[in-house]
């Protein structure tokens, strides 16, 4: 007879910490003059993407930010493109800064997530446009932006990339719980997140993730 079935882990600061120190220690691997070139299959460059990336968890720490955040909308910082077909980012970093101050604001940015995941009651809810969500949701969602992301980058940079199986499946419990559960974590993160295909599964030409709370 077999006993109960235990529960999840769930995704904490700690993940969001061990994601963006991964991204980083590859990243410094990479030289000085190869930034400008596309990222994987995005639009955008190398650099725009690690700054998307930031951007991604500055916002999430933002949402967690005010004593009643908003249930119904982003908190309003103004968001621009710095060319035509760049991501929207409300953060920049600056280019005589090179690669190394590039870095260190993904790191600050994945500091202050961290920060406020741990801080941040866990009944507090926060908008999100695919379901207003937790801290455990947003600290979810910034390491998924982080991984796949980094994918991008490691194909645009010819760059290394597997991140540990357990993070993946921490991610992909919380936000995609209807991903197959008999297939490798990381495969099937970049299939969930229409990057990849899996056996018996094409691969996605739209996909969301589901940030509202798990009960």
């Amino acid at each position: 007879m077999s006993g109960p079935t235990a529960a999840p882990l769930p995704v904490t600061a700690d993940d969001v910490v061990q994601a963006v120190r991964l991204a980083v220690a590859t990243l410094r691997e990479v030289p000085p003059g190869v930034w400008d070139g596309k990222a994987g299959s995005l639009e955008w460059d190398c650099w725009e993407t690690v700054e998307h990336i930031a951007n991604d968890l500055l916002y999430y720490a933002v949402q967690l930010g005010p004593d009643n955040p908003p249930l119904d909308t982003h908190v309003p910082f103004e968001l621009r493109h710095r060319r035509p077909g760049a991501p929207a980012s409300f953060a920049f970093a600056e280019r005589d800064s090179g690669p190394a101050g590039l870095l260190q604001v993904l790191e600050a940015t994945g500091a202050l997530l961290v920060a406020m995941v741990r801080t941040t009651p866990s009944e507090t809810r926060a908008h999100h446009g695919a379901g207003v969500s937790d801290p455990e949701g947003f600290a979810a969602m910034g390491v998924v932006e982080t991984l796949v992301h980094m994918h991008d980058l490691a194909e645009g940079l010819g760059l290394a990339w597997t991140p540990p199986a357990d993070l993946c499946s921490r991610v992909l419990t919380r936000l995609f719980p209807d991903a197959p559960s008999t297939t490798d974590p990381w495969p099937t993160l970049l299939w969930a997140t229409g990057r990849a295909e899996l056996p018996g599964q094409p691969r996605l030409t739209t996909w969301r993730w589901h940030s509202t709370p798990r009960s």
